[in-house]
């Protein structure tokens, strides 16, 4: 297999107008691979500007794990330290856990951070939501997001739903003049549900609203975890 190192956008789209398949995910494909047979090309992002941006509201596609830092928000800082083990996370991207995963570990902190995804088409970069990024799987070149009042996330090693553990992600968001939102998303298997409510300086309000919800059927230790991330989250945000 030959891997193509594009060092442009214009660059990666001939690589995969000519055929080039995304090495995002390759951590988990690998075997796949070894048992169906390799691809002739590759190609990878890490040396695409554009892909490996961290900060002010973005973060690119082929930035690894490890190196997602305080140039992030929290939520979504500690749902990449909370995947796999220090050698995974030394080699897996951000583009390849949500699009080339099953498991798409940092979705739900992406998901209450009401973040837009750019991605690689045919015609150069668009933007798009994560809806259809999930749904159509084009190449991702990055997140964008605008920073949130506060954030929250929690991951349930003793909950799982199978084997797989949940995880709560919770974030207060403003956009422009807008009232302030509040958004819920909870990893329960390999499903994600998410949720997003006006937002209330009185948690127990909110935690009402939540519970005639599809989270409110969530296992009793899951739907507690989102109490305690939601009440920690309104006593950070505050009055908005």
């Amino acid at each position: 297999m030959f891997v193509r190192l594009p060092t442009s956008v214009s660059e990666a789209r001939e690589c995969l107008a000519e055929g080039a398949v995304p090495v995002g995910g390759a951590t988990l494909v690998w075997a796949g691979w070894q048992r169906d047979g390799f691809p002739e090309q590759a190609v990878s992002l890490r040396e695409v500007p554009e892909a490996r941006v961290i900060g002010d509201g973005t973060l690119g596609a082929a930035v690894l794990l490890h190196e997602i830092d305080e140039r992030v928000p929290e939520v979504l800082r500690r749902a990449a330290g909370g995947v796999g083990t220090g050698a995974v996370r030394r080699t897996a991207t951000v583009g390849g856990n949500i699009v080339g995963s099953t498991l798409r570990c940092l979705l739900p902190a992406a998901l209450v951070l009401d973040a837009r995804a750019l991605v690689l088409e045919s015609d150069g970069p668009v933007e798009t939501d994560l809806a259809e990024l999930l749904a159509k799987r084009p190449v991702l070149l990055s997140l964008r997001w605008r920073e949130p009042v506060a954030s929250g996330y929690r991951k349930l090693s003793d909950v799982l739903r199978g084997e797989v553990p949940f995880v709560v992600a919770v974030a207060v968001t403003v956009q422009g003049a807008e009232r302030p939102t509040l958004r819920v998303a909870v990893r329960d298997g390999y499903d994600v549900l998410s949720e997003a409510v006006p937002y209330d300086a009185d948690a127990a309000r909110i935690l009402a609203t939540l519970a005639l919800t599809p989270l409110g059927t969530l296992p009793e230790a899951v739907f507690e975890a989102v109490r305690e991330e939601v009440a920690g989250v309104v006593e950070r945000a505050g009055s908005c």
